[in-house]
């Protein structure tokens, strides 16, 4: 499994938009890419895959904080197995889905997921991975939980918020909180 300090994988997939384009037939499909974004922080959070009773509550957390992550320089990208047809299917039946302020991505050939290296050798499906990818593409975060596990996005968020500013943060430490110093 990739860690902290490796390149995170070139990649490029068909995703469905974020926002009201995503819902739309005419309007939901694109292509993202590594390259995309070049510059800023990027959080890829991987799901098994849609119409699940847990991945919901997880892209919902996400979505919830979205605008933070946007606030700190940081683009959300979600990421399954499944199409980017089953994408916009979902977003499109699952009423809480239809407002998503990111793409979700569609590594339906398992090779992004694979590449990570958080494929689950029994189920075949991603695990709940979470990548915090610096400006220059290299992994400072890094996060898997087991499929029956929901992670937390809030806790994902104070990691990126410590990451930036580049000082000595402590256990539990808060944006506002002061830094460890050496001495």
């Amino acid at each position: 499994m990739l860690t902290i300090g490796d390149r995170f994988p070139s990649f490029r997939l068909s995703a469905v938009e974020g926002g009201p384009r995503g819902l739309d037939p005419k309007t939901a499909f694109t292509t993202v890419s590594d390259a995309d974004d070049t510059g800023r922080w990027k959080l890829i959070f991987f799901w098994p895959k849609d119409f699940s009773l847990l991945c919901p509550t997880e892209i919902l957390g996400f979505a919830r904080l979205a605008r933070e992550f946007e606030d700190r320089g940081a683009v959300l990208y979600g990421a399954s197995l499944d199409s980017e047809l089953v994408h916009m299917h979902w977003r499109q039946h699952h009423p809480e889905l239809r407002n998503l302020p990111f793409a979700m991505l569609s590594d339906v050939r398992r090779e992004l997921s694979r590449e990570c290296g958080i494929l689950d050798p029994v189920e075949g499906v991603p695990l709940r991975a979470t990548f915090l990818v610096d400006p220059e593409g290299v992994i400072r975060h890094v996060s898997v939980n087991d499929l029956a596990v929901g992670r937390n996005p809030q806790e994902v968020l104070r990691v990126l918020e410590a990451l930036l500013t580049g000082e000595l943060c402590g256990c539990n430490w808060q944006k506002g909180d002061e830094a460890l110093k050496v001495g």
